[in-house]
């Protein structure tokens, strides 16, 4: 297991314009790319935090995800952030994608849709909780909403890495500040959480707040309400001479979650 480096992507989103976000966020990966393992993008990073499902959904191996693996293969990182996909059926996804250098993806469908903005109307479920292995990391796929529900993220020691990516409204910016630093430490794992800032066609402002935590609360990055990027190492040895120091995942209560 080596050290990761992780680099958070905070940015205004242009509505409804792919195109657009894409030749934004390519501009920004020139500048800040180099050297890292991971790149983490905002939930639905080419258009916003759209209802318009059917209208904003690219097909399975669609234009956004020939994008992250020319730009994955480009800057030899992992790429991942959330876009609407569409699948037979007609069925939407709010689907995040972990695109690595080789061309491969794993993807994440969103579990829990936003019923106050009427997500849930509109998208499709995910039902299986994802984990990726990435550089000797396992990583846990989440998207925005997860965040308030523990027992879908709960570890049990299947991941070292859980990644929150969003659209998280400023009106309940302390929530995003306060449950991403819990998550890291009732799981014993890092966390890093990335969020857009600006305001959308609908009028709903977003604060930023991006933020890479260690598995023992500490904070590592915090972009509050900058536009750019910033880098974290993760430090392995840190993270397992933390669970070795103080090994609480020892005494966790077993479940299922169905």
């Amino acid at each position: 297991m080596q050290d990761l480096t992780v680099t958070l992507v905070q940015c205004e989103l242009a509505w409804e314009a792919p195109a657009d976000n894409r030749r934004h966020l390519e501009a920004l990966l020139e500048r800040s790319a180099a050297g890292s393992d991971l790149v983490v993008l905002p939930e639905m990073f080419t258009t916003g935090f759209s209802m318009n499902a059917l209208a904003n959904a690219e097909p399975t191996g669609g234009d956004t995800e020939r994008w992250m693996q020319r730009l994955a293969r480009q800057h030899d990182c992992a790429i991942t952030g959330s876009i609407a996909v569409r699948t037979e059926g007609d069925a939407v996804y709010n689907r995040m994608l972990f695109v690595t250098p080789d061309g491969g993806i794993t993807h994440y469908d969103k579990r829990h849709l936003f019923r106050m903005a009427g997500e849930h109307e509109r998208y499709a479920g995910g039902k299986e909780r994802v984990t990726v292995t990435w550089r000797g990391w396992r990583i846990l796929l989440q998207v925005c909403y997860d965040l308030r529900f523990p027992v879908f993220s709960r570890n049990r020691g299947d991941y070292d890495l859980a990644l929150y990516v969003a659209n998280w409204p400023a009106a309940r910016r302390l929530h995003w500040r306060a449950l991403l630093p819990a998550r890291a430490i009732e799981n014993a794992a890092c966390v890093v959480g990335v969020n857009r800032i600006g305001r959308d066609a609908k009028d709903v402002d977003y604060a930023g707040d991006s933020l890479a935590i260690a598995a023992d609360g500490n904070m590592l990055a915090d972009l509050t309400n900058e536009n750019g990027t910033v880098s974290v190492v993760l430090n392995s040895a840190d993270l397992l001479a933390y669970r070795t120091r103080f090994p609480c995942h020892l005494d966790a209560d077993d479940f299922q979650l169905r």
